[in-house]
């Protein structure tokens, strides 16, 4: 912030390493109260925030005795099943939960507005009851928010206004403090799950947020054992003799190797899905047709039988792309997925981290801080880097929070209003 007076104030729970903290922030927030129940994610925070992190938000108490006043209340928050007992509705169900917590909370202090994030799935067919608790419980302290789930993801976002090339889509529930009267009055979800006007996520280039090879320090760490770099080379091979005989079009379904037969020979057995079915089909039809191609290249690499079962599957999602090289890959326990060098899947865990198909890498922290949108000082001093992807991918994406927060702002009232002003100055 380019003044010492901060424009709002806003707490920051279940906080990981900070990505609420950089996006408000940036909006001119200043931070006055962060809890991490997760001594490394905290660690973290406060090297990179230069500021202390409570635990667990459960005191022994009452929660609200060590929450100053605030303006916003951030919250990546859990989603645990709420009681169902004498079907009672709010707070009174919630209790006993860690959102029975930001509840007591919100109910002492009444900040204007209320940010929280959450899994896609906590709007989902599974979690009905959890959803309507959720929104029941604002409405009865007074905070105007929609039924309707505002769902959202980075790579949504032009580079201009804070997206990143990474699909990552969460769930916001948004309020504002309104008073009784109004805040059972349905609203439009604050952001809709589509791309900004003018965008197109196809536009994305991966390489817009790699480093520089020569600047990557432990460069070794982040290539490919040699027995990843043999799945890799045995893919490549197939792509690539396809491609030569002037195969056009890839399969764009599931390539099963083990599956690989005759159509004439191919017996199916009733009993199986129907998804099933319908690969080994497609399977059959594919090796068929292309056998005089396929047959050398599996009897050069022994039908794969040094490739666990995982690994004799190939996804292609990469259209006309010419090679491996041209793409990024995951290797996931349904096969390894190849698609073309525009956004990513939503980090994960470093067993699913993005590989570059050249230089034949995975994508380092500093480029996976980068994903969510976290600045290149941001650092993860001592710790291993499985630790600082895991730390990422339970974060939220910096971007996302500052495009709904600033919506939100944009909806709440005039006091936002100087706020917004002032922050669009500074990125101007």
């Amino acid at each position: 912030m380019s003044s010492s007076t901060p424009r709002f104030t806003f707490i920051d729970l279940f906080a990981g390493i900070g990505g609420f903290h950089a996006a408000l922030s940036e909006l001119g927030g200043e931070c006055v109260y962060a809890s991490e129940i997760d001594e490394a994610a905290a660690k973290i925070y406060q090297h990179n925030w230069n500021m202390p992190v409570a635990g667990d938000i459960v005191p022994e108490t009452d929660p609200v005795v060590k929450v100053p006043p605030h303006d916003v209340l951030a919250a990546g928050f859990p989603c645990q099943p709420f009681s169902k007992s004498g079907f009672q509705r709010g707070m009174d169900e919630a209790r006993g939960t860690l959102f029975w917590n930001i509840l007591r909370i919100l109910e002492e202090h009444r900040p204007s507005i209320v940010l929280l994030e959450n899994v896609r799935n906590i709007a989902g067919p599974r979690h009905t009851h959890e959803w309507d608790v959720i929104i029941s419980s604002l409405r009865d302290l007074g905070y105007q928010v929609s039924s309707t789930p505002a769902v959202f993801s980075p790579h949504l976002l032009p580079p201009w206004m804070g997206g990143s090339p990474q699909i990552r889509e969460r769930v916001f529930i948004v309020g504002t403090y309104v008073g009784d009267d109004r805040a059972q009055d349905e609203i439009e979800p604050v952001v809709v799950n589509r791309p900004i006007e003018g965008w197109n996520p196809q536009d994305w280039k991966l390489s817009d947020i790699l480093q520089d090879e020569s600047e990557i320090a432990d460069r070794a760490n982040y290539d490919l054992t040699a027995t990843e770099q043999h799945w890799v080379h045995v893919w490549s091979e197939f792509v690539l003799r396809l491609r030569a005989a002037g195969v056009e079009k890839l399969p764009g379904f599931p390539v099963w190797v083990d599956a690989f037969i005759h159509s004439d020979d191919l017996v199916i057995s009733p009993e199986l899905p129907a998804w099933k079915k319908n690969f080994l089909r497609k399977n059959a039809e594919f090796y068929t047709e292309h056998s005089a191609i396929l047959d050398p290249w599996l009897e050069e690499f022994d039908d794969l039988a040094d490739l666990p079962a995982s690994r004799r599957k190939f996804e292609w999602q990469a259209q006309d792309s010419a090679s491996l090289e041209d793409c990024i890959m995951h290797f996931r326990p349904s096969g390894i997925r190849v698609k073309r060098p525009t956004y990513v899947p939503a980090l994960v865990a470093i067993t699913q981290t993005t590989i570059l198909g050249k230089p034949l890498r995975r994508i380092t922290p500093r480029e996976a801080a980068r994903l969510q949108g976290l600045p290149d000082w941001f650092d993860f001093p001592g710790q291993p880097d499985a630790l600082t992807y895991k730390q990422l991918g339970n974060g939220v994406n910096v971007g996302v929070v500052s495009h709904v927060a600033r919506a939100q702002m944009e909806r709440s009232g005039d006091q936002w209003a100087s706020v917004l002003e002032a922050a669009s100055k500074n990125t101007d």
